[in-house]
């Protein structure tokens, strides 16, 4: 018997083709880029021919791969089907990327939306920030990401829209006009933090950024301590501990965005989308323009 097409190569270099490269199928795939370089030269070695080149610092395939990569998806697919009807697999777990504001307070209830919506499919959550998600949904490490407005060039669809609150402890004034206010918000880059004090700065205020925070809850936790004020997109009402100031001018709200890697199915994409829709219709109909002023490809 001659040389066998092993599957787990072929599901590597199927995602080398979707996701954009060997970095990022090694990211997609939870492995290492020398382990994706060795399925291929494997490949290579069972097919004969070169199935990749280098032209500078990018990769392409040859005809050989190309030829191979159509062969490949029909193995896999085969292979998926028959297992189906074996009953012998499960589609692999959903790894979805939330920013904590999407997720704060109603995370299992948002879990329990998406796992309705995909009854065949286990959901697993991530929580971050909205750059760092959407980076690891272009290198394929995640299934989907929810992100806050429209990261550039990046597609994906609008799910929903949040409000911008103005937050700060109960009884917390702002100073006389010629005082500073006093900002927490989370580390640059942080485009609401900039909004934050580019509207302050047009009242005519000077800001002092009293608390940086990596993470939502240490940038509400300063809030709730009487730090300083915070400008936040929050889903469901204003955080307990804290309360809205409506004496400055209101913010509009935020856009949702749901993104997916390249070569997710797409009806799992509609899905999710619809299944996010419904979940947040309450705050979607928040009564204010979309904020999407806001540069957020360098946000949280």
């Amino acid at each position: 018997m001659g040389a066998l097409l092993d599957l787990v190569q072929l599901r590597t270099f199927v995602a080398i083709a979707e996701c954009g490269g060997f970095g990022r199928a090694a990211s997609a795939l939870r492995t290492s880029q020398p382990t994706v370089s060795q399925h291929v030269r494997a490949l290579e070695r069972v097919v004969g021919r070169p199935l990749v080149e280098r032209t500078g610092r990018s990769t392409r395939f040859t005809d050989a791969g190309e030829t191979l990569l159509v062969e490949a998806r029909r193995l896999l697919a085969a292979h998926e089907q028959a297992m189906c009807r074996l009953g012998a697999e499960r589609p692999p777990a959903l790894t979805v990327g939330v920013i904590e504001h999407a997720a704060y307070q109603v995370l299992p209830d948002l879990l329990g939306a998406l796992v309705s919506a995909l009854p065949d499919r286990d959901v697993v959550f991530r929580l971050d920030r909205s750059t760092t998600l959407a980076d690891a949904a272009l290198r394929g490490a995640l299934d989907m990401a929810l992100i806050l407005g429209v990261v550039p060039n990046i597609g994906g669809v609008q799910v929903a829209a949040m409000p911008l609150r103005w937050l700060a402890a109960p009884g917390w004034l702002l100073p006389p006009a010629d005082g500073p206010v006093p900002l927490v918000a989370f580390q640059e880059p942080c485009a609401l933090r900039r909004q934050a004090v580019r509207t302050l700065e047009g009242l005519g205020w000077s800001v002092r950024i009293t608390t940086e925070a990596t993470n939502l809850e240490g940038v509400l936790a300063a809030a709730r301590a009487g730090l300083g004020l915070a400008l936040l997109p929050t889903a469901y009402g204003v955080p307990q501990g804290l309360e809205e100031l409506h004496c400055l001018p209101p913010q509009g709200a935020i856009g949702l965005r749901l993104i997916s890697r390249q070569g997710l199915d797409a009806a799992v994409e509609t899905g999710a989308a619809e299944a996010l829709r419904r979940f947040f219709s309450p705050v979607t109909d928040f009564p204010g323009p979309l904020a999407e002023r806001v540069p957020i490809g360098n946000s949280n």
